[in-house]
């Protein structure tokens, strides 16, 4: 535990000197340091590490304030990423970031919302937090958990991580070599149900957000999105326009400074670009929208034909399950080989990945011109999220209270 606790307070040390740099981290100590927590009793507590798990475990999150309306829930947030954009979120009664990982804060905390019971989506293994929440016997349950052989759990030195698992009701997984890698460590309290994405990603295609101004930039054409890009896709994908030149062009970054953006729009063809923040009534002569906001992502996909998804020149591709739910087959980088819906993807040949620029062109270019391979895939693809719905179900019916 030493190691642990010294851990623990060198990360917030780092993040403290960082913040007087960076927004981000700024947001991540100040918001901490300034939040208010509010006395519950009996509250369904939902952890999530950032945005991309709130939206992974909505449906659970949905399902229980359905179900049980007068039941408080509270949610808490490890990244400001997830924070301030969810945290006016009418699914939640309160909205807090995690405080620090401590026996004070875990004590503090818990005392203070009194959870009944416990939900952490995908990861996020806290010792205090979790050893709190066995002590006071409060269920806990992972949801679309998934483990990986070189994860520390699995590791010679990886005892207080090991521990951490022993605090789990119950694991819900996505795949069976998560539950093989767990009953290895004699923890046979796990479920494959599935990842709950899917069952979000799907109804989000069910019932898309119209947006009358992407409607008004379409007019008509087929559409090219470029969903949450980093600065190595974009040098990529901004020689694509030049050469279909009857095709739309959709970029939403996944940083959205004015830093960012103005580096985009320079790499992109002079007089055929626009902002989303920018556009009037009358839009549809511009050939390429960059979109300045966070949020819009799930919604732009219904407008679309072909999706390419950022992150795989860097730490790891986004989520292509929102794009996929539409039909749009998607292309992305190189590292995609800790997402298990990516590798199945191509395999199915609905998913591409690409490691320059001669490859997104190639693949572009079926595409695009293809109309009997376009067609195959974008079926596929859509099915394939369709055959993999039905996580939520299956985890109701076992934790609902």
């Amino acid at each position: 535990m030493f190691l642990y606790n010294i851990g623990i307070k060198l990360y917030y040390f780092a993040v403290w000197l960082y913040s007087f740099f960076n927004a981000k981290a700024a947001l991540w100590i100040n918001g901490r340091r300034e939040q208010q927590i509010a006395q519950f009793n009996n509250s369904t507590w939902f952890h999530f590490a950032s945005l991309g798990e709130f939206e992974q475990g909505r449906p659970i999150l949905e399902a229980i304030r359905t179900l049980h309306p007068d039941k408080k829930i509270v949610v808490t947030f490890f990244s400001p990423s997830g924070y301030e954009i969810r945290k006016n979120t009418p699914l939640a009664d309160a909205v807090y970031y995690l405080p620090l990982d401590t026996a004070k804060n875990a004590g503090q905390f818990i005392d203070a919302i009194k959870p009944g019971m416990a939900i952490f989506t995908k990861y996020e293994y806290w010792y205090y937090y979790f050893n709190e929440l066995h002590k006071r016997n409060v269920p806990l349950y992972i949801i679309s958990g998934i483990f990986k052989p070189e994860q520390v759990f699995f590791k010679w030195y990886g005892g207080i991580n090991r521990k951490i698992l022993t605090f789990v009701t119950h694991f819900f997984l996505q795949d069976d070599q998560s539950k093989q890698l767990l009953y290895n460590l004699g923890l046979n309290n796990a479920t494959v149900s599935g990842d709950t994405r899917f069952d979000r990603v799907w109804t989000n295609a069910q019932q898309p957000k119209e947006l009358p101004l992407i409607s008004e930039f379409k007019n008509g054409q087929k559409v090219f999105i470029a969903g949450s890009t980093w600065p190595e896709d974009e040098k990529l994908l901004a020689t694509l326009p030049a050469l279909y030149p009857n095709w739309k062009f959709i970029f939403a970054p996944h940083e959205i400074s004015e830093e960012k953006i103005n580096s985009l729009v320079n790499l992109l063809p002079g007089g055929t670009v626009v902002k989303y923040s920018q556009l009037g009534v009358h839009n549809s002569q511009f050939t390429i929208l960059i979109i300045d906001n966070i949020g819009m992502l799930s919604s732009l996909y219904a407008y679309g034909d072909i999706a390419y998804i950022g992150g795989g020149f860097g730490v790891g591709i986004h989520n292509t399950l929102e794009a996929a739910a539409f039909g749009l087959p998607v292309i992305f980088g190189p590292n995609y080989l800790k997402f298990n819906e990516a590798r199945e993807l191509i395999a199915l040949k609905a998913g591409f990945s690409i490691g320059n620029e001669g490859e997104l062109k190639g693949i572009a270019d079926t595409l695009i011109t293809d109309d009997a391979f376009y067609s195959i895939a974008s079926k596929k693809i859509r099915t394939y999220v369709q055959e993999h719905t039905g996580a939520t179900q299956m985890i109701m019916g076992h934790i609902n209270p």
